[in-house]
């Protein structure tokens, strides 16, 4: 399948899907050091035994849901198709459905 000739972003698609990007970054740096937290103190905080998981599955859940959820919720902005699992941390370099550059220009 060939792409249709790409096109570049406007600077407000281009500044829209950074904030997203921004916004991805920081959530994950926050559930990676609330993760690492909970893990290394979750005996001592009660939230697990030698057992079971208990009330740590569910904050373990709690964290990883809005990652997923960020992650579908991922459009092209030119195309508007869900970017979805194509983009990890930040948005891939280019949409696989109409062939946009996912960065402006300038």
């Amino acid at each position: 399948m060939t792409l249709p000739n790409p096109h570049y972003l406007t600077p407000e698609q281009d500044q829209s899907l950074r904030r997203w990007e921004d916004w991805n970054r920081r959530y994950f740096i926050f559930a990676f050091i609330t993760l690492v937290i909970l893990l290394v103190f979750s005996s001592q905080l009660g939230l697990s035994s030698g057992h079971e998981w208990g009330p740590l599955g569910i904050l373990l859940v709690a964290l990883v849901a809005p990652i997923v959820a960020l992650q579908l919720r991922l459009r092209c902005p030119a195309c508007n198709h869900r970017i979805g699992w194509q983009a990890k941390l930040q948005a891939p370099d280019q949409c696989r459905h109409c062939g946009t550059f996912l960065r402006s220009r300038q």
